[in-house]
């Protein structure tokens, strides 16, 4: 399904590209762009309803009913002792993690001798990753489900996460070294 939907997006890109070429010097090229938009928000809002309903399966699918969603379409469940060091912008994380599809082909993995440590705020990592530490608690564990937007979008990352992923993110709040 989701390859049937990148080749709808990639095929209303090159009718977009195509229109806007034979449009050029014509008066009706500011309402081909618009069209166009249009188009494209349609095709992005189905891409978005198709991943929650593949996330809301996996959840039930799971048993995490528990799981919650914020507004950027982050799922997210955090558990354990919560009297550690909340996660704020500019602090430095320290963490274990373990990178899945839905169908739990398992992408990336910290081990305990060499831990994911960054920056947050600042990129370099998945910007649904660093909504997900906010949440956290130096101490906690948790699981988060970030949608293609939230991950590595249309492309993917070229080696082990396809293009359009969903991925599960099993997190361990080793440190909060604050700046």
């Amino acid at each position: 399904m989701q390859k049937y939907l990148t080749a709808t997006i990639v095929l209303l890109l090159v009718i977009a590209g195509c229109q806007r070429d034979r449009d050029r010097n014509s008066n009706s090229s500011l309402q081909n762009t618009r069209e166009t938009k249009k188009q494209l928000e349609h095709v992005n809002k189905l891409l978005v309803e198709k991943d929650k309903e593949q996330i809301e399966a996996y959840i039930k699918r799971h048993q995490l009913l528990e799981m919650q969603e914020n507004k950027a379409g982050l799922f997210y469940l955090v558990w354990g002792d919560e009297s550690g060091v909340q996660v704020e912008t500019n602090d430095i994380v320290v963490l274990n993690y373990k990178v899945s599809l839905l169908d739990g082909t398992e992408c990336y993995n910290t081990s305990a001798e060499k831990p994911k440590e960054f920056l947050v705020g600042k990129g370099g990592v998945e910007s649904g990753l660093e909504m997900a530490v906010l949440l956290m608690k130096e101490g906690q564990k948790g699981k988060f489900i970030l949608p293609p937007h939230l991950g590595h979008g249309l492309i993917g990352d070229s080696d082990k996460i396809p293009p359009l992923a969903i991925l599960v993110f099993d997190v361990e709040l080793l440190e909060v070294i604050k700046s």
